[in-house]
């Protein structure tokens, strides 16, 4: 089949292939649709190969949670032989072939780019357009790790191997393919990846890898901020939270993503806000493994707390009131963030009701708190409030009263409350046309 592109010299004219009786990828351990996916492109005379993280998840006794397709077929012929197959993408053309909830991704080997072609684009040497198509060495060398260049073909059940994949998966090593430098410049994000591969597998970067994501984490301002908010949620949702964020730290790349944030981690006061976000990625790998739902709201409003917090201090000695505090904090904290990562609006308001809602678990008279049960986001906040527990001993009795409440029928309910004294805070209102305030 011929495709477009111009190959770049061999690198290593010799792959080596790994036949079945060499590595531990079965046919029975990989998802029936992604064989079937394999299988009619190789009827149809297409080479296909499973490749990327399914490939080295098989090899490491993992369940793979993506199975991906590389094939020689261009995508507008994927298309033809799938009925349930749609294109997507301008920047990367990309094939996806829909099965109900299951989607098996196919793409064209990628190449080299020629100077001009506007198919594979690049601006300040980051790779804008990348439809330039190719061989399947091409396509092994252009990929991002060595780790993640496995292919396994369909035809003779082999693992091929052009970048030396299978040794530094059995070394545990994480490896750019290439010039790490040039390779994080044409897309920054593979920063990224190195940092959730590391964390995900238990891996170590390479000595020059390493090296270039201390060197080059400034590029991370270039990416768009809506593309990062992806790429967030599969380092911190995924769960290996907890290693990711020391990770990110340790290359001083989290503070491209949370500025705000970062800059008060060299601060602390009564275990905030290191601790607390520590114990909050922990929360939520907990969640996962338990299979329990997690939403990006709680994650973003325990990234964000301690600028809210702090900010809403300043704001509350300036005569705002608790409430008006923190929901002003919270609309000037996310408008600075959004510029890094632009999370989409719905969380981003979950996440200041989540902050909101402390201030009204702390007023505890009236009918209040059986009102505040019914409230969407009550549970969000109260698992909040019990994480700020852990590290601040004012609120503990807060939190064993919310968890009381909770407990009880609807009679203890509202004893628990009657026993409550008044807060004694009444709110002030202004008389109209101006003259002194008054109590209400």
């Amino acid at each position: 089949k011929s495709v477009l592109g111009r190959p770049a010299p061999p690198k290593d004219p010799a792959p080596r292939r790994h036949a079945r009786p060499g590595h531990g990828i079965s046919r029975a351990k990989i998802r029936e649709n992604a064989l079937k996916v394999l299988y009619r492109l190789k009827k149809a005379g297409d080479e296909g190969y499973l490749v990327g993280g399914g490939v080295r998840d098989l090899l490491l006794g993992r369940e793979p949670k993506d199975f991906d397709v590389a094939t020689n077929a261009l995508p507008d012929e994927v298309k033809a032989l799938f009925r349930n197959c749609r294109l997507i993408g301008r920047r990367f053309r990309l094939a996806h072939v829909h099965f109900g909830r299951e989607i098996i991704e196919v793409a064209t080997f990628r190449g080299h780019h020629d100077e001009g072609d506007d198919a594979g684009r690049t601006e300040n040497g980051m790779i804008v357009r990348d439809n330039v198509y190719g061989s399947l060495e091409e396509d092994a060398w252009r990929r991002d790790f060595t780790v993640n260049a496995l292919y396994y073909n369909i035809n003779d059940f082999s693992v091929v191997d052009y970048t030396g994949g299978m040794e530094d998966l059995k070394a545990g090593r994480l490896r750019a393919i290439g010039d790490p430098r040039q390779r994080y410049r044409e897309d920054p994000v593979r920063m990224l990846r190195a940092v959730r591969f590391a964390a995900k597998l238990g891996f170590r970067n390479d000595e020059t890898s390493e090296a270039a994501l201390f060197e080059l984490g400034h590029l991370l301002e270039e990416v768009v901020p809506a593309r990062l908010f992806d790429e967030i949620l599969k380092l911190f949702m995924a769960g290996y939270a907890v290693e990711t964020f020391e990770l990110l730290r340790h290359y001083r790349l989290f503070g491209y993503l949370f500025p705000d944030t970062d800059e008060l981690l060299h601060y602390e006061d009564e275990g905030f806000p290191l601790t607390f976000i520590v114990r909050a990625l922990e929360n939520t790998d907990i969640r996962i493994r338990e299979e329990k739902p997690v939403t990006p709201a709680f994650l973003f409003a325990a990234l964000l707390w301690e600028p809210a917090r702090r900010q809403a201090a300043l704001l509350r000695e300036a005569d705002a009131s608790p409430i008006q505090a923190i929901q002003m904090a919270g609309d000037e904290v996310v408008a600075r963030q959004v510029r890094h990562v632009a999370f989409p609006k719905r969380f981003s308001l979950q996440a200041r009701e989540i902050w909101a809602l402390q201030e009204r678990l702390a007023r505890r008279n009236g009918k209040r708190p059986l009102r505040l049960l019914e409230h969407p986001r009550f549970r969000a906040a109260y698992d909040f409030l019990l994480l700020r527990a852990e590290y601040d001993e004012s609120l503990v009795e807060l939190a064993e009263w919310w968890t009381r409440l909770q407990e009880e029928d609807e009679s203890g309910r509202e004893k628990l409350c009657a026993a409550r004294p008044s807060s004694g805070r009444r709110r002030r209102r202004r008389r109209r046309g101006g003259g002194k305030k008054a109590e209400s």
